[in-house]
């Protein structure tokens, strides 16, 4: 048992091909919560079963939702992962050792490593893709952001850095990448760039998502992933694309 106590928190939709993956990769942290909003599969089950404290909350947006799993949690020190995620026995133990020689930082930042299509990936700018995972829940908070939400520390307080990865299992294939690309990437992105008042244009339409192609699969090194590093290039480019024609079509109804 630590000596400081540690929540580990989880949000989950239908993830019962991968929620037990997660808990079991933080079966060392004093409570597991597992936020759910609304699984129709075995999902609050199977995290029941396994030991998770299991409240059901509907969904109020990735930030806002990792912030109320946060504050329902019975300790300040939390360890916050996806379902699609787990902690390897490395980071585990460097967790562990970090904390019983002094939480000194606010937070720290945990490479993560993306397992996509069954390789992993580390080229084409997706590792090592520091996340803040560990932090004290009373020194910052999650952002509200409706796409790549983090959590931030309150201004001038300290952020460390773990050097054990965190596995991000990201997509099995091709038709999975896509149908998040085209139902929550591009869509939410657009309508983000929209309220942030950006403009769309035949340049970004045209011209971003090649200089995004060339950037990940030459300059990032993406090719040295082989196969996948090229589709996650080709999914890269597209989701630029389609995000800013999104964008371009928010802009023409609201001109109507």
């Amino acid at each position: 048992m630590l000596a400081v106590k540690i929540s580990a928190v989880i949000i989950a939709l239908n993830e019962e091909k991968n929620i037990a993956r997660a808990i079991r990769s933080v079966e060392w942290a004093d409570e597991i919560v597992v936020v759910d909003s609304g699984s129709t599969d075995a999902t609050r089950q199977i995290a029941a079963e396994l030991g998770a404290r299991v409240i059901e909350q509907e969904w109020l947006g990735f930030g806002r939702q990792k912030q109320f799993a946060v504050d329902a949690a019975a300790n300040d020190l939390i360890f916050s992962l996806d379902a699609d995620e787990e902690a390897t026995q490395a980071l585990g133990e460097e967790i562990r050792r970090t904390i019983d020689n002094g939480n000194a930082s606010a937070g720290y930042k945990i490479p993560r490593l993306a397992i996509y299509a069954g390789r992993e990936i580390r080229h084409g700018g997706w590792y090592p893709d520091r996340q803040l995972r560990l932090f004290d829940r009373r020194k910052g908070r999650w952002s509200e952001d409706v796409i790549h939400e983090s959590f931030r520390v309150d201004a001038g307080l300290a952020v460390g850095d773990l050097k054990s990865d965190l596995l991000h299992f990201t997509c099995e294939n091709i038709t999975e990448h896509a149908h998040m690309i085209q139902e929550r990437y591009a869509p939410l992105s657009a309508r983000a760039m929209y309220a942030s008042g950006k403009k769309a244009s035949v340049l970004k339409i045209t011209a971003a998502p090649v200089f995004s192609f060339l950037r990940d699969y030459i300059l990032r090194a993406g090719f040295l992933d082989g196969p996948q590093g090229l589709i996650i290039a080709g999914f890269g480019a597209y989701n630029v694309f389609l995000k800013n024609a999104l964008l371009w079509q928010m802009q023409r109804e609201h001109e109507r």
